[in-house]
């Protein structure tokens, strides 16, 4: 078993992933940069650094495609002990866009729980301030992202309160975009 290394000093490079990360959903389409740390491939190391930061071994896990590998559950079970799951248990997933659909797969939460959503970690993303227009809480007046597939994030916003929320990952950049954000065309 070969395992990068995880954070150098756990405590306080979790706090400080922690509030880039609460920095990035509390102002979606916000690109910001995390730590470097050495993630195991295919993982980006922002999306390491949130897994290391949010998920623990109580957090359900799901891995999807080619994130699904070895290297990728050793590290998990190594410096995590999260339980690996399918879509429908997970409240973290991760892979790139095309591996984790259909956004149906996962929890919504509901009315009463909207906690009990997933959060997707959507990898290997080309994240750029343009694209889909999007408003919401958190945003002035409008803000633009890249955005994968317009029409399924429509979708998921429509649900509001219920959806799953994404933090898309690129090298060590990371954008959010809470499922309370209304998503206009590209």
């Amino acid at each position: 078993m070969q395992l990068t290394q995880g954070f150098a000093d756990p405590a306080i490079e979790a706090a400080r992933v922690f509030r880039i990360v609460l920095d990035a959903m509390s102002h979606p389409a916000r690109i910001v940069t995390l730590p470097e740390i050495d993630a195991p491939a295919p993982c980006s190391p922002a999306a390491a650094a949130v897994l290391l930061t949010l998920v623990d071994g109580t957090t359900p896990l799901h891995l999807a495609g080619a994130h699904d590998c070895e290297a990728m559950r050793d590290w998990v079970r190594f410096h995590l002990g999260a339980p690996l799951v399918g879509p429908q248990d997970a409240a973290f997933a991760l892979g790139i866009w095309d591996a984790l659909g259909p956004l149906s797969a996962y929890p919504q939460g509901s009315a009463e729980y909207p906690d009990r959503a997933a959060t997707l970690i959507v990898d290997d993303m080309a994240l750029r301030s343009k694209g889909a227009r999007l408003t919401g809480p958190g945003i002035a007046h409008e803000a633009f992202l890249s955005l994968p597939d317009v029409a399924a994030l429509q979708v998921n916003a429509a649900q509001f309160p219920r959806g799953v929320d994404f933090l898309f990952a690129s090298g060590a950049q990371l954008a959010a975009l809470p499922r309370s954000t209304q998503i206009g065309g590209a």
